[in-house]
């Protein structure tokens, strides 16, 4: 397990090199995107690279913190109760990291976007996603009405 997680990282400060090496745009250390600006210049781009970036070393690191814990920890408790209580725990964390490895794939979607120019744009209408919106959800790919859409729709078909 302790390899996987070692060749992830790897391939992880790649990518991350890469995308750094990318960066040409300086920004003020207090910029926030403003609908003043034109949407999606290079200045909000490089502002939600950076965003995104920093969201996935953050995931990376509490990662790295599980897998030492759990290398380290011993996962047989003497008594029943406790080991059940220990055993639930592991539990939750492990599908808590589950999801921020799903997360990391959806920030990596988030960055090719941006290096591709489409980022900020709804994959459905084509419509620009707006800067609150992707303040809140940086991974985002719709606007907040085909999103709505989407789960009316998806909601219907579960509900048949």
């Amino acid at each position: 397990m302790a390899s996987l997680v070692n060749a992830d990282k790897d391939v992880n400060a790649e990518k991350g090199k890469e995308i750094a090496s990318k960066s040409i745009v300086e920004l003020p250390q207090d910029y926030k995107p403003s609908a003043d600006e034109a949407f999606m210049n290079p200045r909000q781009l490089e502002y939600f690279r950076q965003r995104l970036w920093a969201w996935k070393k953050q995931i990376l690191a509490e990662a790295e913190v599980t897998l030492a814990v759990l290398q380290n920890e011993p996962l047989r408790e003497p008594d029943l109760n406790d080991r059940a209580s220990s055993e639930s725990d592991w539990s939750i964390e492990l599908r808590t990291r589950d999801r921020q490895r799903k997360l990391i794939s959806k920030i990596d979607s988030a960055l090719r976007r941006i290096e591709d120019g489409e980022y900020g744009y709804c994959e459905v209408t084509g419509e620009p996603i707006s800067l609150g919106r992707l303040e809140a959800r940086p991974i985002a790919t719709m606007t907040v009405e085909a999103q709505e859409r989407h789960e009316r729709q998806e909601k219907v078909s579960r509900d048949d």
